[in-house]
């Protein structure tokens, strides 16, 4: 495919997802940009845990995440995803950080995740779920361990507390 992005270059016949105006489809694409939200308020964090229909880890717990889309920036995408997945509006963020973005293999899915890390800080705890999640809690730094979650969900975690602890 001459000419085009290797991270646009899809076999979309493979595919059961339908990009909408602006969105790419990663399912396989080898090198894949993301967002992971750290949703704090007072001094939990929310986790969600992922839908079983989930084409990427499925049942894990993580953070509020998506596919970095094509022309938004960071915050842009954060802000869209935490919308999107838990019915909290701009109004309601307090504050919206980025954490040192990292890289990683995963080799279940034939994936080098670039990982872009955001806290956002908001007003409520009230949360209203959408389809990719089947269940959510807020919970202590501490009680990560606890979870079945993505992996490197606690490095995400890590970037961005120490981020705010730094201030």
């Amino acid at each position: 495919m001459a000419g085009v992005s290797p991270l646009i270059a899809v076999d979309r016949k493979k595919s059961q997802f339908v990009p909408r105006p602006g969105q790419i489809d990663y399912t396989n694409v080898r090198r894949a940009p993301t967002v992971n939200c750290v949703v704090k308020h007072d001094d939990k964090i929310l986790i969600v845990k992922r839908s079983s229909t989930m084409r990427f880890y499925p049942d894990k717990w993580n953070g509020i995440s998506g596919f970095l889309e094509e022309g938004r920036s960071v915050e842009e995408q954060a802000r869209k995803e935490v919308r999107e997945e838990t019915g909290i509006t701009d109004g309601e963020i307090v504050s919206l950080r980025r954490g040192r973005s990292f890289e990683f293999e995963e080799p279940m899915y034939d994936k080098q995740w670039v990982v872009n890390p955001v806290l956002v800080e908001v007003k409520t705890s009230k949360v209203k779920t959408d389809w990719e999640a089947q269940d959510h809690r807020w919970i202590t730094r501490g009680e990560l361990g606890e979870f079945d979650i993505v992996p490197r969900f606690n490095q995400v975690v890590d970037a961005v507390l120490d981020l705010r602890e730094m201030l």
